[in-house]
């Protein structure tokens, strides 16, 4: 299997910052022999921070964060001086980027917008100085404060591929031949199962120097919603899709009975994925005559939208682009 630069999992180790203690002191000065409490606050621990970054399509460059740590705060001093908060840590995060504590499986956080920041894993709190315990009848008070700990634990980064449109269907049924037609993406294209590993994003150029988002997701199989086949990595991306675009090659066996597979490994998987707006495209026409056309339609669902296509003579193409955009933009 070829090494690809598309990550869209990884799992690392962080911890924010320690906050830092209070101290106990008492002022001490050439005038002043036994004065009063003035031990100051520690600091604040370092936050993690996610950033969204629309420049990022992949979770690779986390590969070189397995263990964040934030600097501790530090400890105050007297003068009522408060403590050095730690210093922060930002990571930038591609958009559609979930984050799950890897014990519960709990969602911790999630990313969708361009600088769109969230205070991830927040720092301890500072301890408070002898200062604060002062009272009428303490007027010396002994205690202060140690600061809180950070948070930490192990956690898992998610991608979920935004785009528009996702292409849905088995394993070699030109899912990655249409994406290179009908955008500039060149995703590796070859006549055997599971040519595509990973999700390819492309943009679809539309009229008037408009364009939407397509994404080639890897073949679905029976049994995927229960991780069979490249499973949960697949269907994991399609969530956010606006609208999913089966894609039933012509010479299927039975079409009818390939797209309610399909849509039973959506509803297994998340049965919301069943209210997104479902179109059919049956590629490979020009295999097929009039006769042939007429047969396939009355397998297919009559209430989806369906359309005849052909990527190696773009037959319909533009009608397919027509069908998707107007779609996107039902109000």
């Amino acid at each position: 299997m070829e090494k690809s630069n598309f990550v869209d999992q990884i799992r690392i180790f962080a911890r924010s910052g320690h906050g830092g203690a209070g101290i106990k002191h008492f002022r001490r000065d050439k005038l002043t022999a036994l004065g009063g409490p003035d031990g100051g606050d520690g600091g604040r621990g370092g936050h993690i921070i996610l950033r969204g970054n629309r420049n990022l399509w992949t979770l690779l460059h986390m590969r070189y964060y397995k263990n964040v740590l934030a600097e501790d705060g530090q400890r105050g001093s007297d003068n009522n001086s408060t403590g050095r908060d730690g210093e922060d840590i930002i990571i930038d995060v591609p958009l559609g980027t979930v984050v799950r504590d890897e014990e519960t499986g709990e969602q911790e956080i999630e990313i969708l917008e361009d600088g769109q920041q969230i205070i991830w894993l927040p720092g301890g709190k500072g301890g408070l100085g002898n200062t604060h315990f002062k009272t009428p009848t303490n007027q010396a008070p002994e205690h202060a404060q140690p600061g809180l700990p950070g948070q930490e634990g192990w956690k898992v980064f998610e991608l979920k591929v935004l785009a528009d449109v996702g292409l849905v269907g088995f394993p070699n049924a030109g899912k990655s031949t249409l994406l290179s037609v009908m955008t500039a993406a060149k995703p590796k294209i070859a006549n055997y199962a599971f040519t595509t590993l990973t999700p390819n994003l492309g943009i679809v150029a539309y009229r008037d120097d408009k364009s939407f988002c397509i994404a080639d997701l890897p073949g679905i199989i029976e049994g995927a919603a229960e991780g069979k086949g490249l499973g949960h990595r697949f269907l994991r991306h399609i969530e956010r899709n606006s609208i999913l675009l089966f894609l039933i090659p012509a010479d299927s066996k039975d079409h009818r009975e390939e797209y309610e597979i399909l849509v039973n490994e959506l509803e297994e998987y998340n049965p919301e994925l069943l209210d997104k707006n479902f179109i059919i495209a049956i590629s490979k026409t020009d295999m097929l005559d009039e006769e042939l056309i007429q047969a396939i339609k009355k397998e297919l669902p009559e209430d989806v939208p369906h359309l005849f296509i052909s990527s190696a003579t773009n037959y319909n193409i533009q009608q397919l682009k027509d069908m998707l955009w107007a779609a996107l933009n039902e109000e």
